[in-house]
Order: C-alpha cells, then structure tokens, then sequence
C-alpha cells in the first residue's frame, strides 16, 4: 500500500472537495472496465472518468491509489438499522406483529443510523441499502433507501418512502390461530384492503376522513410506489403476479425460491426481482433455493438484484458483497455479479440517476479494494460516499 494512500487513510471522514482516485482497474458498470482508470470527484460527484492517459488531475485534487475500484456497492433489501446486532428486543423493529396489514407503518420512523451495523456493511464497500420493514406478515410497511453514512435520518435518507413490504406464502400465516391461517385467506385480506383503497381513491369529498393505511395502499394502485411481495413457492408467485394484473400496481418479487419453475410467466409479466441471498439456508418455502439461481434469470433477461436479506442471529445481516461473489462462482460470471450489487440494484430501486455506476454527475459513491472484489483473500480498503472518505480498515 503507497504512502500516499496510507496518509489518506489515517483520515477517515474527511470531504475531499477535490479528489482524483486511480484504479489499476476502474469497474464502472456504465461501459467496459477501465484499466489504470482515473475518476475525478468534486463536490460530491462524479467530475470524470476515464484512463490516466486521458484524464489530466488538476493541480490541489488529493489522489488515492487502489488496485480496483467499483461503484458503491448496494444492498436490494436488508433490515439493518431496523434490525440491530443487540438481537435485544429494544434493538428489534422490523415487524410490528400485532396486525396482518400494517402499510402505514413508515421505516423512515424507526430507522438508526447510527446502528452499528450500518457501519459494518460500510466497511464492506456497501454505500447504499434498501432496508425497512421485513415480510413475516400480509402487509408489514414500507422501505427506504438511504446511504450507509450520516448521524441522523434526514443525512442518510435517498428515498424516505420505496415501497411497500408484503407477504405471500407459509409466511404470511398469522400464529396461535390468529388471522390469516391459510393462503387463501391471507390473499382475501389483501385482495380486500386493495378493493377499499380503490373505493377511498375514488372518493374526492372534501369532508373524507384521512385513512393513513388507505393513503399508502391508493399510491400503491396509482403506481407511485411498488408493492415488493416476499414469496417463494412457484404457485405462490403466480397468485402475486395475479394480483398485480388484477389491480394494476407495480410488483417487485423478493426471495423468489422456486422463480426457476415460472420463468417464463414472471418474464412475460416484466416484474423485477430482488432475488433471495446465494447462501441462504433451504427449508420450508424456500427447500428448492439454488445458489445458479441468478444466472439463470441473467440468461432469461430478468432484470434482478441480490440482497442481504434477514439473518435471525447476530450479527442479523448478510454482506451482498459474499452473496454476488458465490453467484459469480456459480454460473452469474463477474460483471452480472457486479452488476447485481450495483446498476441492476439501483434501476430496481429507482436510484440509477444518482448511483450505481461511475458516471459524471453521479454521486460520488466508490468501493476500494486490494484486489479482485469477489476473491476472498481481497480487501476493502476504502470506501467514499458523496465525495467523503468513510472507511479505510482492513477487514
């Protein structure tokens, strides 16, 4: 490692107005990687990229070396900053389970920045997550998508209000005989809940009592804000895609075990997916998981991202970084992989004019490493967000 980049990072925090970063190889998800690439940030974005022999850096940009550099990294869907490491119930706020259909319940409400885990998956090249509240019931909330840095919601916040988080399938069922205790009647529900946002939308009296869960679920049926079903049985994913047909919203499956078995609906259809971690463990509704998953909805052309997910146990949360390495090994091959952790995770979100790839006038959000990114004898060595140096450990 040069003394150059040693000294810059002994500075961790610091906002670099100006800032040249050199890769040997510059990944920039926006056309064919770059070898000895350079990008230039200021004031927070990107200014430049290109190789070294065509970027001239100004006289007062400070200059870090790093053998790759990629965009910050994203995470499709996590509950860190609901879900902290404590696994304390104090530290514990991805599902409210006193109710089946909860859309009002808002994450931007109950989200920590200043969650240790947040810093962990930092560390990690990890600049931006999609995170809130997690499926276990009908309708749990909604997400947010925020950066991986700031002391407060409102310096973290990209996207206050993403989606809204639901459940199809055995994990949507309510425990202790409460409702809904089969399929059919977890589908009634929210086939019922929608039926009353379409009669709410249509009233236009100036008398109409406010309705916080109806206001969601009517932007839900406008289409300003997908509803992202966690479902994984084939036939669970094709009662979903009904849904979305019959009322006409935007859907994004997450998990999606069995999404092998239905392939080709789901392309028809157009839905994304955020598709469940690679090294998730099988059983239940997820027994047909596979870790070839990914490559095969590369091969189909579905638009798809990994994701963390949810882990029961500390520390709660996987790292995508892992997940998108062991997909690359298993048939999704480098750039897919990439791709799925980077522009393919911000076009599903809606964030790809700010993040994703490593283009002028983007967000200056950059992953350093040491070597290849999915290799696992590789570091991070650095990581930027917003033109700010936020990490610079060793893992």
């Amino acid at each position: 490692m040069s003394t150059r980049w040693m000294a810059w990072l002994a500075a961790p925090g610091l906002l670099c107005a100006q800032l040249a970063i050199r890769g040997d190889v510059v990944h920039t998800m926006a056309g064919p990687s770059i070898r000895n690439g350079v990008v230039l940030v200021r004031a927070g974005k990107i200014e430049r990229v290109g190789p070294a022999a065509q970027v001239t850096v100004p006289t007062g940009y400070s200059t870090i070396n790093a053998a790759v550099v990629t965009p910050g990294l994203i995470d499709a869907h996590s509950r860190v900053g609901l879900a902290g490491y404590l696994n304390q119930a104090h530290d514990q706020d991805q599902r409210e389970n006193s109710a089946a259909i909860q859309p009002e319940l808002r994450a931007i409400d109950a989200y920590n920045p200043r969650e240790t885990l947040v810093e962990y998956l930092q560390r990690y090249g990890i600049t931006a997550i999609h995170t809130g509240h997690g499926p276990g019931a009908v309708i749990t909330g909604q997400t947010m998508v925020v950066k991986t840095r700031g002391n407060s919601v409102e310096a973290a916040v990209v996207v206050p209000e993403a989606m809204v988080a639901g459940t199809l399938g055995n994990d949507a069922k309510a425990d202790g005989g409460k409702s809904p205790g089969t399929r059919a009647k977890a589908v009634a529900l929210l086939r019922a809940e929608l039926i009353k946002a379409q009669e709410y939308a249509a009233n236009t009296k100036p008398d109409k009592a406010r309705d916080l869960r109806l206001d969601v679920l009517a932007q839900v049926l406008r289409g300003e804000k997908p509803l992202l079903v966690t479902v994984d049985r084939a036939h669970d994913i094709l009662t979903a895609l009904r849904l979305a047909r019959e009322f006409k919203f935007k859907l994004v499956l997450d998990g999606a075990a069995e999404i092998h078995q239905v392939m080709d609906q789901v392309k028809s259809a157009g839905v994304p997916v955020i598709l469940h971690p690679t090294m998730q463990r099988s059983g239940g509704d997820t027994v047909n998981l596979g870790m070839d998953t990914a490559s095969m909805l590369a091969k189909a052309g579905i638009p798809f991202a990994l994701q963390s997910s949810f882990e029961s146990y500390v520390p709660k949360t996987r790292v995508v970084l892992f997940e998108a390495a062991v997909a690359a090994a298993n048939g999704l091959g480098f750039d897919d992989a990439l791709g799925s952790i980077t522009i393919g995770a911000a076009r599903i979100l809606g964030i790809d004019k700010r993040a994703g790839s490593i283009e002028v006038g983007k967000d200056a959000d950059l992953a350093l490493f040491d070597g290849d990114p999915f290799e696992y004898t590789s570091h991070s060595v650095g990581v930027v967000i917003d033109g700010e140096i936020v990490s610079r450990a060793r893992q």
